[in-house]
């Protein structure tokens, strides 16, 4: 059974957690603060796979400390970056958590492929005070390299749903792809020094 890790990043009223309890649950909840993280477990089954996905949901914080993204971007292996269509300020927000993603990337993967990530516009049922076009988030997923959607935890969950479904996918193949490097690059180290040790015998001989 796969172990898939996932994280959701975004600012203080962003509707993060309500984009999850909306996901584990069907259920929508209304905002509310935290000021700790929390780390949600779910068994599900994906394309006739047995997977656990835990999700972590740090408490909010502002793009300017740094710190608090080390944990999760260290252990998560794909992201959901939210921000509140009619809220700016959390737009912003997303932008430079998308930034420390792809440097923190830069920095750790050392030539594997990129992190699943997806930015996600909530709050679209109240389009009516948006401050964020859809554009704008279509534009900078494009920049940043990452799948881009707009939601309304609060009226729907299939959306929301089908958006985990994809991303966890996008993991998987990930995970797959990661797996069949490292095993050919030891299948080469392999044959490396069955080559060497055979190729010295018959030199011997």
């Amino acid at each position: 059974m796969n172990d898939i890790k996932l994280a959701l990043l975004g600012s203080p009223g962003a509707g993060k957690s309500a984009v999850l309890v909306r996901f584990l649950t069907r259920r929508f909840i209304g905002e509310y603060a935290s000021n700790s993280n929390s780390l949600y477990h779910k068994r599900l089954s994906i394309d006739g796979r047995q997977l656990n996905l835990e999700v972590f949901d740090p408490c909010s914080q502002s793009s300017e400390a740094r710190c608090v993204l080390e944990e999760p971007l260290d252990w998560a292996d794909g992201f959901l970056v939210v921000y509140n269509i009619s809220d700016r300020a959390s737009f912003l927000n997303a932008k430079g958590v998308l930034r420390q993603i792809r440097e923190a990337r830069a920095d750790n993967c050392k030539g594997e492929s990129e992190v699943p990530v997806c930015l996600l516009g909530n709050k679209q049922d109240l389009c009516h005070a948006r401050q964020v076009c859809e554009d704008e988030g279509r534009r900078l997923a494009q920049e940043s390299r990452c799948h881009f959607q707009e939601v309304s935890a609060a009226e729907g969950y299939q959306d929301i749903a089908n958006l985990f479904t994809m991303l966890i996918r996008q993991v998987m193949e990930q995970l797959r792809h990661r797996t069949d490097r490292r095993r050919y690059s030891g299948s080469k180290s392999m044959a490396k020094l069955i080559n060497n040790v055979f190729g010295k015998r018959r030199k011997s001989v």
